[in-house]
């Protein structure tokens, strides 16, 4: 039988290199990952024009400036807000905008809203004084009378719902101003309209409106009255180009991700208007350098600026550099608007490495709320009609909150562009 002797020195060797190899190994693993982590950027991406020849839009794409939608009356007419101006409105928005809040301990007021301030973005005011470009003044339209006596509809039946609540007790929330009276008769009524909104009711989680359902990605990227070039609380673009069609993917507000139907650049025509959805029925083709998109046939749970199932929407893409995404978009509805109206928004190209899509909706995982908010009007029901609790409709759930950050916002507007200078 052989003995392996070894020296001193021989075993050394040998516990250091097996002392050795384990750190070895995990550097070699660590930059493996790095690796799979920071890959290479895809050089298809970074050219101006796709490998059949189309104009490349690929990439993620964000606005990573604040601008408001319509001209502020207190710029006038110019179209850039000066340097000054610019300062000033970062200062402002700055002091007041985003605070935590809490409301007094035990109130409806203390849980309705009660987002902080890591929830919402803050961005640096852009130079351009409106995203919209026609009309010249920087102003969406004028409404229709059709649309006004539709709004003021929905208000009334709104109001009606809430009218026995401790808001229209004590004038505030969205009931400033209308009555206090005992339970509405039409309070347990199907809604007359398909509430985009919530309402002071949940008969049914429609009754608590499509941004506290986790529904309130709409094209071109935001929803009701809202700033479509990020607002608070921001959106991210992702586009992807294969021959003869476009994906394009946003992860908007609250987690509330959502994918575009596919863009079809066949040359085929719309879908027959009866077939509505979501996000209309988009169709787009080439003028030189630009993508051209036309989207119809959206159905009446979408709500652009008030504009619903007759809205008809132009979009138009186009590269104006490595790194920069011009986007105009032209809304048309003569059911809503006297008149068409466009706006411009400019995005920035994001490296593609350190920043992930996350293509889920966020917006619900781990919310109870809803559900939870069902469930308790359930019991609520059940005790009033025992006897043993308030009638529905006195206990407040929607329209009761008071504004808040009132130290920092006196006037409580909310105007995030209101002259700093007044």
């Amino acid at each position: 039988m052989k003995h392996i002797v070894l020296t001193v020195g021989a075993l050394a060797l040998v516990i250091g290199l097996l002392k050795l190899a384990p750190a070895t190994a995990s550097i070699e693993a660590q930059a493996t990952s790095e690796e799979t982590a920071h890959p290479a950027v895809d050089p298809a991406l970074e050219a101006l024009t796709t490998p059949w020849g189309e104009p490349n839009l690929q990439g993620m794409w964000v606005h990573d400036v604040e601008i408001p939608l319509e001209r502020p009356d207190w710029v006038g007419d110019r179209e850039f807000f000066t340097e000054e101006e610019i300062a000033a409105l970062d200062a402002q928005r700055g002091r007041w905008l985003d605070h935590d809040y809490r409301a007094e301990r035990g109130t409806p007021h203390d849980v309705s809203g009660a987002y902080n301030a890591v929830f919402h973005l803050q961005k640096e005011t852009g130079k351009r004084t409106s995203l919209i470009i026609d009309p010249p003044d920087g102003k969406m339209p004028a409404r229709t009378t059709a649309y006004n006596e539709k709004q003021a509809a929905w208000n009334e039946w709104r109001l009606k719902l809430l009218q026995a609540s401790e808001a229209c007790k004590n004038n505030e929330g969205t009931c400033g101003g209308w009555k206090y009276a005992p339970p509405h008769p039409e309070y347990f009524d199907p809604a007359p309209f398909y509430p985009l909104g919530a309402v002071n009711r949940a008969d049914g989680p429609e009754d608590r409106g499509n941004s506290e359902r986790c529904l309130a990605g709409y094209l071109p990227a935001g929803g009701e009255g809202t700033n479509f070039s990020s607002g608070q609380n921001g959106f991210t673009r992702r586009i992807v180009q294969a021959p003869g069609r476009i994906s394009m993917f946003y992860d908007t507000g609250q987690g509330q991700s959502w994918q575009r139907p596919t863009i079809l650049m066949n040359g085929s025509p719309h879908l027959p208007s009866h077939v509505k959805g979501w996000w209309g029925d988009s169709r787009g083709h080439w003028e030189e350098d630009t993508l051209v998109i036309d989207v119809t046939n959206f159905n009446e749970k979408t709500s652009v600026f008030g504009a619903k199932e007759n809205l008809h929407m132009v979009e138009r893409f186009r590269r104006t550099g490595p790194k920069t995404l011009e986007y105009t978009v032209t809304m048309e509805d003569p059911t809503t608007w006297l008149a068409p109206w466009t706006a411009r928004v400019e995005y920035s190209r994001m490296d593609d490495y350190p920043n992930r899509f996350y293509t889920d909706n966020r917006c619900h995982e781990g919310n109870y709320g809803l559900p939870a908010l069902l469930r308790g009007a359930r019991i609520e029901e059940a005790e009033w009609k025992a006897g043993k609790g308030p009638h529905p409709a006195e206990i407040c759930i929607s329209g009761c909150s008071e504004k808040v950050g009132a130290e920092e916002d006196p006037d409580q507007t909310g105007n995030r562009f209101r002259n700093p200078f007044e």
